[in-house]
């Protein structure tokens, strides 16, 4: 299958998204789409598969001219869209989830529950996934919800596979096991679009890399014709000749701990750690190690057995978030869009939310000033917004995360947590996170960072934890310490 895309326009509204953009997709290759949140990627993708109606130019398949109604229509011909933000149901199973919408079913019209658990282990096979198919959808990782929205593409007649930051939640083993099924497709003849931030992948498994920027392409080239700094020079119109922003910010004395923190759930247990003003303490570990589940246990997301937590030598008494919330704790969730967000509020109603109180005076609600305090947030995190008023709906992945650091920033946290907060952002966007990390942190704010990002882990933090199966398995520099010895204490414990 050849798709060519010609002179493809979209607007939304007067607001042009993508302007004049001419792009080639073959069967049998990969073609990395690249380019900064808000470049026009996913749009781009969208148009194609019909969930956007294109405002000009036009489509043609085989030399044939063609448009999709909708998404469905373009999976049934063979194209399939996995976004970056799934799409399950939490309280239906693996299978339900699996075969929503493409049920197959028995003469008479009853649900052919056989055959469909049969296509759903043939797809599971291929990607080495083993989750029992009735399994609740909301009980399982991000990482395995992203590995079954990945099997329903296997499930359809696959010519082109588009992926939107396919890896972004997957363990090691998980992404190692993804390359592999790439690698059985393309041989196949199966296309694939690979949207992806993460440029040793894009080296990794692509064949042809197009850079966008402000709803244009900038290039497309042979991968192996190209290198990382070119790539980012073309991404965001300038050098960025460091990733990791220098940290000159003096550490002064513990301000937060916890001791021998133990989960309700069995989850993880004997959890002691203490971070000081100004200092960067990063968590890492592979999936499910407890990283974030000691995170939620310490906001008051989820409860804890036993332990204790303590700012400013006064111990914490937190059986909600809102109580953390009042001693002066922000927690950035890993999911943004069902913890992180209201998706259907404004930029400023999601970024007062943690402090509305205090633009009460009176018993009047003033909404100047909470519009000033929005504007100058908005405009320090550099969050492309048509205005403050905008849905975070609308908004690319990217720069809802920003919105969410926005929401934290505001309450002027002591202690701010921080769960994989580069998450699908683009390196331009991830150099403005780390400048403002290092922002807080010079202002004596204690920062806990969760991260499966190793370089990220090794380039940002003072000191690094590494969790193991529920325990820290030990500490390291964050300068100095290597991938290896981080990897190490991940996989084997102390």
């Amino acid at each position: 299958m050849k798709i060519e895309m010609t002179h493809i326009a979209k607007s939304f509204g007067s607001n042009q998204v993508l302007k004049d953009i001419n792009l080639t997709l073959n069967s049998g290759e990969v073609h990395a789409l690249m380019g900064e949140n808000g470049a026009g990627k996913s749009t781009l993708m969208n148009v194609l598969t019909g969930l956007f109606p294109a405002t000009g130019g036009q489509i043609s398949i085989d030399g044939e001219t063609k448009s999709f109604a909708n998404p469905k229509e373009a999976e049934l011909f063979g194209i399939s869209f996995i976004h970056q933000e799934m799409n399950s149901w939490p309280d239906m199973t693996v299978l339900e989830n699996l075969f929503l919408g493409r049920e197959i079913k028995r003469a008479g019209g009853l649900l052919n529950n056989k055959e469909m658990k049969a296509r759903a282990k043939d797809a599971f096979k291929q990607l080495g996934v083993n989750i029992p198919l009735d399994t609740l959808i909301g009980t399982l990782s991000v990482g395995q919800q992203q590995m079954i929205e990945i099997a329903k593409s296997f499930l359809a007649n696959l010519k082109i596979l588009i992926m939107d930051e396919p890896t972004a939640a997957l363990t090691e083993r998980e992404t190692n096991r993804l390359f592999a099924v790439i690698e059985t497709l393309k041989a196949k003849g199966v296309g694939i679009v690979y949207i992806s931030h993460r440029m040793e992948e894009i080296f990794k498994v692509s064949q042809f890399v197009t850079v966008m920027r402000d709803g244009q392409i900038i290039d497309t080239k042979p991968t192996a014709e190209t290198n990382v700094d070119e790539l980012v020079r073309k991404m965001v119109g300038r050098e960025i000749t460091d990733y990791y922003p220098r940290k000159d910010t003096p550490i002064g004395d513990v301000i937060f701990s916890v001791s021998h923190l133990n989960s309700a759930g069995g989850l993880f247990e004997d959890i002691s750690f203490e971070v000081r003003a100004g200092e960067i303490l990063a968590f890492s570990g592979l999936m499910g190690a407890g990283r974030t589940e000691v995170m939620r246990a310490i906001f008051g997301i989820d409860k804890l057995k036993s332990g204790t937590v303590t700012l400013n030598g006064k111990q914490l008494r937190i059986r909600k978030p809102v109580d953390a919330i009042r001693h002066g704790i922000g927690f950035l969730t890993e999911d943004r869009k069902t913890e992180g967000l209201i998706l259907d509020f404004s930029i400023r109603e999601n970024v007062v939310l943690p402090k509305k109180d205090s633009f009460v005076r009176r018993g009047l609600y003033n909404a100047k000033a909470a519009a000033i305090f929005v504007r100058d947030l908005i405009n320090r995190l550099s969050v492309k917004a048509t205005s403050d008023e905008q849905l975070v709906s609308d908004l690319s992945g990217g720069n809802q995360q920003k919105v969410v650091m926005a929401k934290w920033v505001g309450i002027s946290p002591k202690v701010l947590i921080l769960d994989e907060p580069t998450r699908g952002v683009d390196v331009g966007a991830k150099r403005e996170i780390y400048e403002l990390m290092n922002e807080l942190a010079g202002r004596g704010v204690a920062i806990v960072m969760v991260s499966s990002d190793l370089p990220e882990v090794l380039g940002i933090s003072d000191r690094i934890i590494v969790m193991h199966e529920g325990t820290i398995a030990g500490q390291l520099p964050g300068k100095g310490a290597t991938q290896e010895q981080v990897m190490q204490l991940a996989t084997l414990g102390e």
